[in-house]
């Protein structure tokens, strides 16, 4: 007894192609959710893309990034001549004169790096922008799938290498921190509202960082007895629970490191005083 759901002749192929061809059951709607599957995607879209549009103009301005004694995570270490001089600060010459463009960008293809090749990211915005697929059982439109098998896609597989780069960049953000206990005399003893913000920030990114899938693999792989390697089996299980909340430390870190860069400009632009605490 026809059902509605045989497969259609293999000869010929559907409209759409993919999961749509020939082999599929003979539905006719695309797929069967009632619910607003689409907010999802279209909700991390609107996300990431003000991250890009933002941190592009941030990254290219070149300005307001110091105001003794902080500076903004999106220039920090500054590794060109052209960086302006920060007491004590992660001033690293190593661009000479020659080099003319703003000094993040020699800085934050690591961190942006990272993020870009990490798991939650691309399945983030492998659904929001190329609909791969756009949400659980929903066809995506694409007619052939070959995953991360061939260029540019291959590339994500170097994530544990941006991880290796994300690791001390981290450790130098923590020094920003530290820094930020001065006043703007250069002085110790000091907190401001900006060393709060700063201290939320190097808080989330370290709790992003080390809750890396790759990071859980350095950390526990390739054992075959834990009850052998104790510490590395206790040091697996706290990754692990960081790794749990992946999604969310990523969109956590990813909106606190905006912030404590645009309240850096807001400091160094001249548009508020930092509020002194002590």
């Amino acid at each position: 007894m026809a059902t509605g759901t045989e497969p259609r002749p293999k000869s010929g192929t559907a409209p759409g192609g993919g999961v749509r061809d020939g082999t599929r059951a003979a539905i006719a709607a695309a797929h069967l959710r009632t619910d607003r599957w689409w907010l999802a995607p279209a909700a991390t879209a609107a996300g990431l893309l003000a991250f890009v549009v933002y941190s592009t103009w941030r990254a290219f301005a070149n300005a307001d990034y110091y105001q003794a004694p902080y500076v903004s995570p999106f220039y920090s270490p500054c590794l060109a001549d052209n960086c302006a001089p920060m007491r004590s600060g992660p001033n690293w010459e190593i661009f000479g004169s020659w080099w003319g463009l703003s000094p993040a960008l020699l800085i934050l293809i690591f961190p942006l790096g990272f993020r870009l090749t990490c798991y939650y990211y691309r399945k983030a915005y492998y659904r929001g922008f190329w609909a791969s697929p756009p949400a659980c059982a929903v066809a995506e439109p694409h007619k052939k799938y070959s995953g991360e098998t061939r260029f540019p896609l291959i590339l994500q597989n170097i994530h544990r290498y941006f991880f290796y780069a994300a690791v001390p960049v981290a450790g130098i953000l923590t020094y920003d921190t530290v820094l930020t206990f001065r006043d703007e005399r250069y002085e110790w003893g000091h907190m401001g509202l900006g060393t709060l913000v700063f201290l939320v920030n190097i808080g989330l990114i370290w709790a992003y960082t080390l809750s890396c899938h790759s990071c859980r693999h350095i950390v526990g792989g390739k054992l075959k007895h834990f009850s052998k390697h104790p510490v590395r089996y206790r040091m697996w299980q706290w990754v692990g629970r960081l790794n749990a909340r992946h999604m969310l430390l990523a969109w956590a870190s990813l909106v606190s490191v905006a912030l404590a860069d645009f309240y850096v400009y807001l400091i160094a632009s001249g548009a508020f005083d930092d509020p002194r605490l002590f």
